[in-house]
């Protein structure tokens, strides 16, 4: 890897140069914004000393050091500060270095994330002459894991953060990024506005939603899991109905609940991968859970199941929440098929299926877990777009 001298790099609208001390004022602004203090791990509070010390002193012995790259991204055109952007370590034994970045809320929705990697990737892979480039973030931050991916980086797996943001989660996504595979100037680059990965970033970056199903004249509400709900679903699952037909933990206590609620639910939402909800009654009452998750290895389908609380049964409300739940999946993540399965013998959740519009398709054998940890034969359906109108 050769050294690394401070440069100016212009593409696509952008100019990337060394930050000067005139920066200062424009980064302690943006660095008040709720979203770079979540999900970065700048001081808090940022306070003007802070953002001096970054643009004059700690910027500045990245590059006398030879341990980072630091940018100031700026519109080409007016000067305007819009990013930070750069190599934030660099790994001389691997040829490797690790971009990190931020955008102040006043660019965002423009592209400039993705933009300012690339430039940064393209320089870094020449004259430094690095290899590889590492991306990391904590997941649920779905904004820069698709500035991410429309900088070419291919998103591998998680690992555990050395250096999480404060109060946020120690799990994070990783990615890398070869020579060969970083898009052109200009190029539009996979996860463009149109496909799923752009369509899912909007959703699972934001909280999580509530959806309204109604049953005769009473509204039902699907909300996110909350801890006044847990000691209902840790009745739930100790209900003789639920222990038959699933394998919950028995006996099923509250913490258990709170596992369930923090490691299933809450994880699921943050790595984009499912929702988890509570089906409150009109009083707002805990009612029942229901779950819609993203297949592995079909982004275009998605899985269904739900549990009711022994007293809220044959009234009517799982079939509207799991109706309402799909019309969610199918509207919004953009989901082409939602499947349910159940256990051979469950009347009850094939009654649910099918009063919620599902075509029960037949019979997978061996396809579910029994609690004996056998495997037992399962009814299949799926419910599709148009059986819903």
């Amino acid at each position: 890897m050769d050294r690394v001298e401070p440069v100016e790099l212009t593409e696509d609208g952008l100019l990337l140069r060394p930050w000067r001390a005139t920066d200062a004022d424009a980064v302690h602004r943006a660095c008040q914004d709720p979203d770079i203090q979540r999900w970065t791990t700048v001081p808090r509070p940022y306070l003007p000393e802070h953002a001096r010390g970054f643009v004059t002193e700690l910027s500045a012995a990245a590059w006398r050091d030879g341990t980072g790259a630091p940018f100031a991204v700026c519109d080409a055109g007016t000067g305007e500060l819009l990013a930070s952007c750069g190599l934030v370590s660099l790994h001389q034994a691997t040829d490797t270095g690790e971009i990190g970045y931020w955008v102040a809320p006043w660019a965002r929705g423009r592209g400039v994330a993705a933009r300012a990697t690339r430039a940064v990737a393209r320089w870094a892979f020449d004259a430094p002459g690095l290899r590889r480039l590492i991306w990391q973030a904590e997941i649920g931050n779905h904004a820069s894991r698709l500035a991410a991916l429309r900088a070419g980086f291919r998103i591998e797996g998680e690992l555990r953060l050395a250096h999480p943001s404060p109060d946020g989660r120690r799990e994070g996504w990783i990615g890398s990024l070869l020579p060969g595979e970083l898009p052109a100037p200009g190029a539009p680059g996979p996860a463009g506005p149109q496909t799923l990965d752009a369509r899912r970033a909007a959703v699972f970056g934001r909280a999580q939603p509530t959806l309204f199903a109604t049953v005769g004249a009473e509204e039902l509400r699907l909300r996110p899991i909350e801890e006044r709900d847990l000691d209902a679903v840790a009745e739930t699952c100790r209900d003789p109905h639920t222990v038959e037909w699933t394998t919950v933990p028995a006996p099923y206590d509250r913490a258990h609940a709170e596992r369930f609620k923090h490691d299933t639910a809450d994880t699921a939402w943050a790595r984009g991968t499912g929702a988890y909800f509570t089906v409150a009654d009109g009083d707002d009452r805990y009612a029942g859970s229901i779950d819609l998750r993203i297949l592995v290895g079909d982004p275009a389908a998605g899985a269904v199941g739900f549990m009711t609380a022994p007293h809220a049964r044959g009234r009517g409300y799982m079939p509207a929440a799991t109706a309402a739940l799909a019309a969610w999946g199918f509207t919004t993540l953009g989901l082409a098929r939602v499947e349910w399965r159940a256990l051979v013998g469950n009347t009850a959740s094939r009654r649910v299926a099918e009063k919620a519009g599902f075509t029960v398709e037949g019979v997978a054998r061996a396809a579910l877990t029994v609690r004996d940890g056998t495997r037992g034969d399962a009814w299949v359906g799926s419910l599709l777009p148009g059986d819903l109108a």
